[in-house]
């Protein structure tokens, strides 16, 4: 009698003799082992990359990029901005991501700012401080400039060069234990990587000065208050909190939602006319797009619309 091989997905055993002869005359697409395409992440030393999805989209279409500089505290240096930069522009230039998430793998800390290590070695050549400052503001305002929407997730320590990197970011949110803060001043510097631009642009000059000259710290409740931050979550739904504002950013029309991006930072930057001009301008290009006729159609058809960013 021949031996058998139970079917654990049925009542019946098949014998060993019949499988291998099934597998002699199989092919290997019909039994299915060759490896399928692996998509290969760019890989960093300061930075993890990834394209995931979320139960609202199974498409891997938000950009996951967390900062790895775990010894340091997220301490930026030379290296970590450059792959910032780097990682940034991958998933700009990629026509499958549609929103990023700036996070960190420290448990207890999103960044910290700039290496004191590296300040304190400037120190006797203060002549070459410019480069190291313009390389902090080009690559912070790399995270404005992106024509696709970024999302900060804010896990507790959030300071100096940290708080400017979340500043450019385009929705915020923390975790309850999130501390948020610009304490340059109490170090003898400023916010110069952006901070002083933009935190008064986003709660006000009165709160923005407070900040900036106490050199002090904000709790997660507070930042909320002020308009901060827009949500603030426990610390296990934090990740999936931001993945949620990432798809559901990222199923928005692509170019309606780089359009809205550009004329809302245009408010702080222009003057109302060349604003209202390019609103219509815009407004012109939206129509002229696909993604508007299966907006308007979808909504016609009680369903989601399916953009494709034409």
């Amino acid at each position: 009698m021949d031996k058998v091989i139970p079917c654990p997905l049925s009542s019946f055993s098949i014998p060993i003799a019949k499988m291998n002869e099934i597998y002699k005359s199989a092919t290997l697409s019909e039994i299915d082992i060759v490896p399928k395409k692996v998509e290969k992440m760019p890989e960093y030393e300061t930075i993890l990359y990834s394209k995931e999805g979320s139960f609202l989209s199974p498409a891997k279409n938000v950009a996951v990029i967390k900062m790895n500089r775990i010894d340091a505290m997220n301490a930026f240096n030379a290296t970590i901005l450059e792959e910032l930069v780097a990682a940034l522009q991958e998933a700009e230039k990629d026509p499958e991501v549609r929103s990023i998430v700036i996070a960190s793998t420290h448990d207890k800390v999103f960044g910290v700012g700039a290496d004191l290590k590296d300040a304190q070695a400037l120190l006797s050549t203060p002549d070459e401080v410019r480069p190291l400052l313009t390389q902090g503001i080009e690559a912070i305002d790399t995270v404005a400039k992106l024509s696709k929407p970024v999302i900060a997730a804010i896990n507790g320590l959030c300071l100096g060069g940290g708080t400017e990197l979340a500043l450019a970011c385009d929705i915020r949110i923390c975790d309850t234990e999130a501390k948020i803060g610009t304490p340059e001043v109490s170090l003898g510097l400023i916010p110069s990587w952006g901070g002083c631009v933009r935190l008064p642009r986003i709660v006000g000059l009165g709160k923005a000065m407070e900040i900036i000259l106490t050199g002090g710290q904000v709790t997660a409740q507070e930042a909320l208050d002020m308009g901060l931050v827009s949500k603030v979550v426990t610390k296990d739904e934090l990740l999936s909190q931001a993945m949620w504002y990432g798809a559901k950013l990222g199923g928005n029309a692509p170019i309606a939602m780089k359009l809205a991006k550009q004329a809302t930072h245009m408010a702080f930057e222009v003057d109302y006319k060349d604003n209202f001009e390019f609103l219509t301008d815009a407004g012109v290009q939206c129509f002229q797009t696909k993604d508007l006729g299966e907006g308007i159609t979808s909504v016609f058809e009680k369903r989601r619309g399916k953009f494709t960013g034409e």
